[in-house]
């Protein structure tokens, strides 16, 4: 019966899309320009709601709540810093990339340093965001294969190619120009589902709002601030500096997120975006732990025995017949509705930095439409392959490849922004490669030999290696 509700709830949110997707395109010409930039004609207020579910994708669904169970509301550390780190994309960033006449940032290391470093920076783009969509589509997968497919006898690399050619399909044509209007569909749909679930919870358990602050505050999982130990991956410092990074790289050194910004007619609109785009998460993040909070204590109240891996939590309950089929349906949609408005834009920014910064070839419309075909062929390779090896959090994961591919891109620009030395542009892939490398054997060796554990500002340090690295291969321009 699941699987029937499952099957059925994807195939008419995948037709949502799809007339959606057809009704914004049906008298607008297949170009390149609307597939790249929707344009340049976008409102702000919508492209502030979909950037929402584009960036917390169905990882944060599943991850997030299961966070609690080891660090409580510390995660909200982070997400303080996110909201630093969204102010310098709107004050330093969006200025510079508003310049630019290209579809691609990086444009910007072109201008700056030369080809060499322009290639470098987008193909770390690149791998970054095919890895860490691979990532977050995983999810959707693992989900979906566990609740439906797999009773069915359907191999899981079949659900991934399901998954990502429905993607594929209503993203093929319109590009940004429909993703735009998508995403905030999505949105609407996950933070539906968000505060259904939570209100099943808090019906089940017979709470008032009063009642839901002091099973919060009262809980073993309340601690939100971690001062006391230094060498902790929680430490305050620590999390906010490197929440403020992780904004800074997967948003504003990012040419998904910032190709939805820059279709925003004017650079005063799209640093509005910016501002109420990232403190969005505040709250949002605050309802996801909360939902935390209110599964571990529905769990240990009902004597309800929950999986060893945070992130099956929810999919448990689903599963387990504990939501009945309304919440169950609610939780479906909004996993989905979390991955696709990630993925989509995922998959279009990745043939837009390929056919523009890699191939060079702009304009060519059945040029783009093959590389499309590739990405979303090499997106299902790597969602198999994180089947067969993910052991972790996948959120924590995520961060962590971000840490090294997006530091070298740190470094570069930020050497580029602040500095007015010109660096050699032949060694500048050299030491894009060499970063990760070095900040890779600082981590073993602070771990092993002086017991100090490195959290997400590995993405700091990586990117201060670039830098210095640059520094030291420069003159005075």
């Amino acid at each position: 019966m699941l699987n029937i509700v499952v099957i059925s709830v994807l195939v008419a949110y995948f037709a949502l899309l799809l007339l959606v997707s057809r009704f914004l395109q049906r008298k607008k010409h297949d170009s390149n320009a609307t597939f790249f930039t929707a344009g340049r004609n976008a409102s702000w207020w919508v492209v502030s709601i979909g950037m929402i579910g584009a960036s917390v994708s169905g990882v944060s669904f599943l991850s997030v709540p299961g966070l609690v169970q080891g660090i409580g509301f510390q995660y909200m550390q982070t997400v303080l810093g996110f909201v630093l780190g969204y102010v310098v994309i709107a004050k330093v960033l969006l200025p510079v990339y508003y310049r630019l006449k290209s579809p691609s940032i990086y444009e910007f290391l072109l201008n700056r340093y030369g080809k060499k470093a322009y290639k470098t920076g987008a193909w770390y783009f690149l791998v970054s965001k095919l890895c860490g969509t691979a990532a977050k589509v995983y999810v959707i997968a693992l989900v979906l294969h566990s609740l439906a497919f797999a009773s069915l006898g359907v191999p899981f690399v079949v659900t991934a190619m399901l998954i990502v050619l429905m993607i594929w399909l209503y993203t093929r044509r319109g590009g940004l120009d429909t993703i735009v209007w998508t995403d905030v569909l999505q949105t609407v749909f996950m933070v539906l589902a968000l505060v259904m679930i939570i209100a099943w919870f808090v019906g089940e358990m017979q709470l008032d709002a009063e009642g839901v602050m002091a099973l919060v505050l009262d809980s073993e999982w309340s601690k939100w601030i971690e001062l006391d130990d230094w060498s902790s991956r929680q430490h305050f410092v620590k999390q906010f500096l490197s929440g403020a990074f992780i904004a800074l790289v997967m948003t504003g050194l990012d040419q998904d997120m910032i190709q939805k910004n820059r279709a925003i007619r004017t650079l005063e609109q799209s640093q509005r975006n910016m501002y109420w785009y990232g403190s969005a998460f505040v709250p949002l993040n605050f309802l996801f732990l909360l939902l935390g909070v209110l599964l571990l204590q529905y769990s240990t109240v009902k004597g309800i025995v929950l999986p060893a891996n945070p992130d099956e939590y929810l999919p448990f309950f689903v599963s387990g017949g504990y939501f009945g089929v309304l919440v169950s349906v609610c939780f479906v949609v909004g996993v989905v509705a979390a991955t696709f408005s990630s993925a989509d834009s995922s998959l279009t920014s990745l043939t837009t930095s390929y056919c523009v910064d890699i191939a060079e070839k702009q304009d060519d419309v059945n040029y783009r439409k093959r590389v499309h075909v590739v990405f979303g062929v090499l997106l299902v390779g790597l969602i198999v392959l994180i089947e067969q090896v993910n052991s972790r959090s996948l959120i924590d994961l995520i961060y962590v490849m971000v840490s090294y591919t997006y530091g070298p891109l740190l470094g570069l620009f930020a050497f580029g922004l602040f500095t007015r030395r010109e660096a050699c542009d032949k060694a500048i892939p050299y030491i894009s490669i060499a970063s990760p490398l070095l900040c890779c054997g600082v981590e073993l060796l602070c771990r092993y030999a002086l017991g100090y554990s490195f959290g997400y500002e590995l993405l700091m340090l990586n990117g201060a290696i670039t830098f210095v690295g640059l520094w030291l291969v420069s003159k005075k321009g």
